[in-house]
């Protein structure tokens, strides 16, 4: 939450709520119990607005917000669930899953993937759109991780929490568009990074199963974010 400072009284779904001058929409959101979807998104974590799943209506406006980097304002009044919010957040999913190679059945995170959950959650069945079938390449270089590319929504966890957190920078992103790959320091294999830690933050705060620790099989890799409330803390002593 942002520092302390005027309040700003608005609305959302017409329920009054109040946040501090400086927070996001979203994060007014999640303390009054108002869930809106997202992907890219973690409580600790700067907001990145990459997903764009928690995209919200504004009255008076015909643009959509991304709830994650669109700062409270007094008098708003915030739709965040609607059947044109519905239809771009399934389509923002179809795309997801049509661009790189996410089957569920073979995967090591299926039946603990957030992606997968909120397909289930948002009712996407079925993919318009022309698969891609890229064909990234598997970096298993590091002896307790591997990262599987053809797997990873580019939401930018692993980026943040390696900078922001553990302070190693040691992962960022290189290209454009569907080119884009998440790269290890200057685009080298994972195990020969001088700047990794093997703290496996990344991993755990990783929504698919593109960051993987070894030796799991199909279905084995439940992250763990037992540490997550230490992101919090640590971001808001930074502040």
């Amino acid at each position: 939450m942002s520092p302390a400072g005027e309040v700003k009284t608005f609305t959302i779904d017409n329920k009054p709520v109040s946040g501090v001058e400086g927070a996001s929409i979203l994060e007014v959101a999640r303390e009054n119990g108002i869930e809106i979807p997202t992907l890219c998104n973690m409580e600790g974590l700067s907001s990145s607005g990459q997903c764009r799943l928690c995209m919200v209506e504004i009255k008076g406006s015909n643009r959509l917000f991304p709830s994650c980097v669109t700062v409270v304002e007094e008098g708003l009044e915030v739709i965040t669930q609607s059947e044109r919010l519905l239809k771009y957040r399934q389509m923002i999913l179809e795309l997801i899953f049509s661009e790189r190679n996410h089957i569920c059945a073979v995967c090591v995170s299926n039946g603990h993937c957030e992606l997968q959950s909120m397909a289930q959650k948002l009712g996407v069945n079925h993919i318009r759109f022309p698969y891609l079938h890229p064909r990234f390449l598997l970096d298993g270089s590091h002896p307790q991780y591997e990262v599987d590319h053809n797997r990873c929504i580019l939401c930018g966890r692993c980026v943040r929490v390696c900078d922001e957190i553990e302070g190693a920078h040691t992962r960022d992103l290189r290209n454009r568009g569907i080119h884009t790959l998440v790269i290890t320091d200057y685009d080298s294999p994972w195990g020969k990074s001088p700047s990794c830690t093997s703290c496996g933050k990344c991993v755990h705060v990783c929504p698919t199963g593109a960051l993987a620790e070894k030796g799991k099989s199909v279905a084995e890799m439940a992250k763990r974010r037992q540490f997550l409330p230490y992101l919090v803390m640590r971001r808001e002593s930074k502040k």
